[in-house]
């Protein structure tokens, strides 16, 4: 039977109807009268990489009520039927079912001009947020900041490999030339070994060695110490405190690296705001985690790394592999974040390692590299031009990166083959063709720097050449040999204090530990139960007791300090990279942050250990016991950090803490009575063998005669050895750990 139909039905065509729902679906509440297609000032390519037409709304877009959500599938079902009946001689070539809505690509029908002008095309800006990221954020709103023009030109890197009995130069980098602009991304892009992190260590100036050659500037002023402040650096690695949450890792960085004139409520502010820019208000308060702690996921941890360094508000941004790990929406995210801070007038070179093709036509300029030499150097969406230009396209339908990448391999699998270079394998030896009849990857690889060389890189460095239109004034701040603190050094130690305790309580207090220390306690409690310190077997027993004390808090900090500095290099040298702090402030507070955390073990060591022995039960001898045990574990901390900071390699320290440890023990006169004279310096080093003349001087010093050849006198000299120990030995780290940091650059 006919299905009925009205006047107003009749008075139009299935056409008009089907104009009619096209523009209402088009028209959204959330779309702008903006332009779809704008550029930036500095003349870039537009950002916009894709121009679809999309029928329907998103969830988030429409009212979510019922009855809109039946005419919007009424309005679906209606356009399916209307199509049918209307394009029965057009081919439909794209029809894909979203949850509300369908986007159709067809022939044979056409939209008119004045409907199209209502909607906005689609682009990878309208890409739906991650549900990493949460809601979609505003885009970056920062303060103005110091324009800074990077340039390198012939920039060259060498390191020295030391052999048994020679040495050889191996060449890193050779003669690579670029500049970025602010409000610009440039992309290192090259295989493995191509010398991508090295050319960004360049950059960033943390690599400043005698090997280097070539001219780095920055507003035409070569590095200087004041750029640490004005330079942000994410490494590849994710150098973070595991127990930290978000929101405490980048308080403490807003406090440390942000201008004096902030106050400290202006500071958590600047923290709060970096973390709804970044979308990571959800996981504010989650600890950051580790190897061994659960804590965010990848994606959120690269953007506390990036959101670590834009809380300075940069102008220059460096990243290295900022997508490694991540799936392809959060590497998109990522790059959109970068885009957003180079928008808002600040400098981005960062690494990239195998983009997608969204990716890939996000960044501004490329530079190539194959090998340690500069492949390309230009706009990144001119690069496939240039290689066409010299013969080298893609036969078949090809992601640009993946297409570069198998260039700078050498591999021209599915890539057309240069005339040029075909000639040049046909008039050498045979034997160096494949077996595919295909040139191998060393002649592709010199024939691309050849035609880069000889087309491209002469008129590059000429523009390089060209002066900067700059005031005066913008040269002399980049110039300035002067460093610019965030805080005070007080400042800078408390601090630095706060987060090392926050850091370290979770392993101090560890079940672990406390169960070690207090197991210990109750079987010397049981062994030596009410020892008798009357008679001179009992005295002799508890004499054992006590070098046990000596020797168990001996040798428990040297080992537990040992850890300190090589498990926090990396971030040491981050942090001290970018100047957030000075080595005495971070050294002191790292030092007596452990100090609280450190003597709650013995406190409960001692009370356990010293009533079920049986010792000198009065306030006296149990304080200046405990005192005494104080005194052994500092100087035994002392010693570990010493240890650690002057070897920094765990295996080595480990190994010479053992020697040490072993040394001391045997040294602190309970083994060896009578040592002999040429030796005996050595029991004066032993922090055991002065804890173990105090403790028998503490209980014993009303005794006569003395016990174990130990004189009673007031101990003052073994007290001052102690303390002479736990400056000297702290001393020694620090000027390691300065060294280390000499030794890097720093």
């Amino acid at each position: 039977m006919e299905k009925p139909v009205n006047s107003t039905t009749l008075a139009r065509t299935k056409s008009d109807q089907l104009v009619e729902t096209l523009a209402a679906a088009f028209k959204s509440p959330t779309q702008s009268d903006q332009a779809p297609g704008t550029s930036d000032s500095g003349g870039t390519l537009s950002r916009k990489s894709s121009r679809r037409l999309v029928m329907g709304a998103s969830p988030g877009r429409s009212s979510g009520s019922g009855k809109n959500t039946h005419i919007r599938k009424s309005r679906s079902a209606q356009m399916k039927l209307d199509l049918e009946e209307l394009s029965s001689g057009a081919a439909l070539s794209r029809a894909s079912s979203a949850s509300l809505g369908l986007s159709f690509s067809f022939t044979g029908f056409t939209v008119p001009p004045d409907e199209i002008a209502d909607s906005k095309p689609f682009s990878d800006d309208d890409i739906p947020e991650d549900i990493e990221a949460g809601s979609c954020k505003p885009k970056f709103q920062t303060e103005p900041t110091l324009p800074i023009y990077l340039k390198f030109t012939d920039v060259t890197y060498k390191v020295i490999i030391k052999g048994m009995t020679t040495s050889e130069e191996r060449d890193i980098l050779n003669g690579i030339s670029g500049a970025v602009n602010p409000g610009e991304v440039l992309a290192l892009m090259g295989p493995s070994g191509s010398g991508k992190t090295t050319l960004l260590n360049l950059l960033g100036g943390r690599l400043i060695q005698s090997t280097v050659g070539g001219s780095i500037t920055y507003n035409d002023q070569p590095y200087s110490k004041f750029l640490k402040s004005r330079i942000g650096f994410v490494t590849q690695d994710d150098v973070l405190f595991p127990h930290l949450t978000v929101k405490e890792t980048l308080t403490y960085a807003a406090r440390l690296r942000l201008p004096k004139t902030l106050t400290k409520q202006q500071k958590e502010k600047r923290a709060i705001d970096v973390i709804y820019e970044l979308g990571l208000e959800r996981c504010q308060d989650t600890m950051i985690g580790g190897s061994f702690v659960r804590g965010i996921s990848g994606g959120e941890r690269k953007r506390v790394c990036i959101g670590n360094e834009i809380i300075i508000n940069p102008s220059l941004l460096f990243l290295d592999e900022p997508t490694s790990g991540l799936d392809s929406t959060t590497a998109l995210r990522t790059v959109q974040t970068l885009q957003d801070i180079a928008e808002s007038g600040k400098t981005v070179v960062t690494t990239i390692h195998q983009p997608s093709s969204r990716l890939f036509h996000k960044f501004d300029k490329l530079i190539l590299l194959g090998k340690g030499s500069l492949l390309y150097f230009g706009k990144a969406s001119e690069a496939m031009v240039y290689f066409s230009s010299i013969g080298c396209s893609p036969l078949i339908a090809m992601n640009p990166a993946e297409f570069l990448l198998d260039l700078a391999n050498g591999n021209i699998n599915d890539i057309s083959v240069p005339s040029e270079l075909e000639d040049k394998v046909q008039m050498g030896n045979s034997e160096t063709e494949t077996r595919n009849g295909k040139p191998p990857p060393a002649v592709v690889h010199e024939y691309l720097v050849e035609a880069y060389e000889s087309r491209v890189a002469e008129n590059e460095k000429k523009k390089l050449m060209t002066p900067l239109p700059l005031d005066e004034e913008l040269k002399l701040k980049v110039s300035s040999s002067k460093r610019q603190w965030g805080a005070s050094w007080w400042q800078q130690y408390c601090i630095l204090f706060c987060r090392g305790i926050k850091e370290r309580r979770h392993d101090y207090f560890s079940w672990l530990r406390i169960t070690q220390v207090l197991s210990t306690a109750i079987i010397l409690g049981l062994l030596w139960w009410q020892s008798d310190s009357k008679s001179t077997r009992g005295r002799q027993d508890q004499v054992g007791l006590l070098f046990f004390i000596a020797v168990f808090w001996g040798f428990f900090p040297v080992f537990t300090a040992i850890f300190t500095f090589p498990q926090e290099r990396a971030m040491l040298s981050k942090e001290r990279a970018a100047d957030m702090y000075r080595l005495s402030a971070y050294f002191l507070a790292r030092t007596t942050s452990d100090l609280p955390l450190d003597l709650i073990l013995p406190v409960l060591f001692l009370l356990v250990v010293y009533f079920m022995a049986g010792l000198r039960l009065s306030a006296g001898p149990f304080f200046l016991s405990m005192l005494t045990v104080f005194l052994c574990i500092v100087a035994a901390q002392g010693l570990g950090l010493a240890i650690g900071a002057t070897l920094m390699d765990l295996k080595r320290a480990t190994t010479l803490a053992s020697v040490t440890v072993m040394t001391f023990m045997l040294a602190g006169g309970y083994f060896v009575k009578k040592v002999p004279i040429f030796i005996a310096w050595i029991r004066y080093m032993s922090f055991n063998y002065h804890t173990y003349k105090l403790l028998l001087k503490v209980q014993y010093q009303d005794i006569m005669p003395p016990e174990n050849g130990i004189k009673t006198d007031n101990g003052l000299w073994e007290v001052g050895a102690l303390v002479a120990m736990i400056f000297g030995y702290r001393l020694l780290a620090y000027l390691s750990l300065r060294r280390m940091q000499l030794n890097c650059g720093a």
